[in-house]
């Protein structure tokens, strides 16, 4: 006998509470596991356990978010109302709620305001460490042998600090570290930089800097850990990011901060005739001491009944002057000799220099001409 349909149809899924939160659970956990969400932070709250929470949201919507008290420690700043961020990390629901939230791991601030606070923020905690204290800035070397820079190895900056240190004192010896000083990864390389001369022991002095720009562009000299790899060199550090009327994380704690990368080569070393005037100053100031020696021996003699000094005793002074004087020449020939030694290999870094920019310019032009041949043969395809 055939069987009727009575037309009914099975009923709808009927899930519970528990069973809806499990599901919505295991497809945030596959699908958004590691985002970036851009907003105004809002509604920031921090408690007794150390967790913040606060609302990320725009015009049209708003996420709930935490950040867990072993993530904030290490964030660039601490959130604040009213602040443009950009923030990555997971959604996930509230415990025991079906309520979604995001679970934040990194927090970028965004716009000038933003960059200012997160300034304001580290300078704050690194001063509270001591990091800008005096007392732990180094004196420079009076006249160093070998000056480290990191910096980017193509531009204007990097000629001009050669060029005024070649100028100053020919013979100096100079070593790059190619660093990129702007983007992402730029404050790796700077780091690395800093840890390499200060690792190798090569460099009595280190020069950390770059050119002029906007606040974003010099943030890199901003991140905690240029700071901390400047602090922790074993050399002194010269800060030399920007203008004058630049400040930046870095020039808080290096041992010195120069107010453009051209003054730095300016005070780091000084120039050779400055060199020649403090050795014939040095000189003077030997005389100096010796004629007042010489009026105090004759007048304890005078005192002692013994007016007219022994012929042996003019010997020994003369001998005495004699020495002093073979002492300055000697100290005028070294400090030339070292000028003109230094000045060889000066010129040897420069060359270096220039077939390194020239590398850097060719490479960008193969990039170039490979851009245009595949435009090239697209158009001949297409035709």
């Amino acid at each position: 006998m055939q069987q009727m349909n009575l037309g009914l149809r099975e009923g709808p899924r009927v899930y519970t509470v528990g069973e809806l939160d499990a599901k919505i659970r295991a497809a945030l956990d596959e699908e958004f596991t590691d985002l970036w969400v851009a907003g105004e932070v809002s509604g920031t709250k921090e408690y007794g356990s150390g967790h913040c929470y606060f609302t990320l949201k725009d015009r049209d919507s708003q996420l709930k978010c935490v950040c867990f008290r072993g993530t904030l420690r290490y964030l660039r700043f601490k959130p604040r109302d009213g602040v443009m961020v950009h923030a990555r990390g997971r959604l996930d629901l509230f415990p025991g709620r079906v309520d979604v939230q995001m679970i934040v791991d990194a927090l970028e601030p965004q716009g000038h305001g933003a960059l200012q606070l997160a300034f304001e923020q580290l300078k704050r905690k690194l001063a509270a460490e001591g990091l800008f204290e005096a007392a732990r800035k180094r004196p420079l070397p009076k006249l160093p042998r070998r000056i480290g820079i990191v910096t980017s190895p193509s531009g204007a900056v990097i000629r001009d600090m050669v060029n005024i240190l070649s100028r100053r004192f020919p013979g100096i010896h100079v070593r790059l570290y190619p660093a990129q000083v702007q983007g992402e990864g730029a404050a790796e390389q700077v780091c690395r930089g800093i840890e390499y001369f200060s690792r190798s022991g090569w460099a009595d002095v280190v020069i950390a800097g770059r050119g002029g720009g906007s606040l974003e562009d010099l943030w890199t000299f901003n991140e905690e850990a240029v700071a901390r790899a400047i602090a922790a060199s074993a050399a002194p550090v010269i800060s030399a990011v920007g203008h004058e009327t630049d400040f930046t994380i870095a020039d808080f704690v290096a041992d010195l901060r120069a107010p453009t990368p051209s003054a730095a080569a300016e005070l780091v070393i000084c120039t050779r005739q400055e060199l020649l005037d403090q050795i014939d100053a040095g000189g003077e100031r030997l005389r100096r001491a010796m004629r007042l020696r010489l009026a105090e021996a004759a007048r304890r003699l005078h005192q002692l009944g013994i007016d007219r000094p022994s012929a042996n005793l003019h010997r020994r002074l003369g001998r005495l002057l004699q020495r002093l004087d073979e002492s300055e020449w000697r100290m005028r020939a070294a400090a030339r000799s070292r000028v003109e030694t230094g000045a060889r290999r000066l010129r040897h870094s420069r060359d270096a220099l220039a077939r390194l920019d020239l590398r850097v310019r060719l490479a960008a032009a193969r990039r170039r001409m490979e851009i245009l041949s595949g435009r090239l043969e697209r158009r001949g395809g297409g035709g």
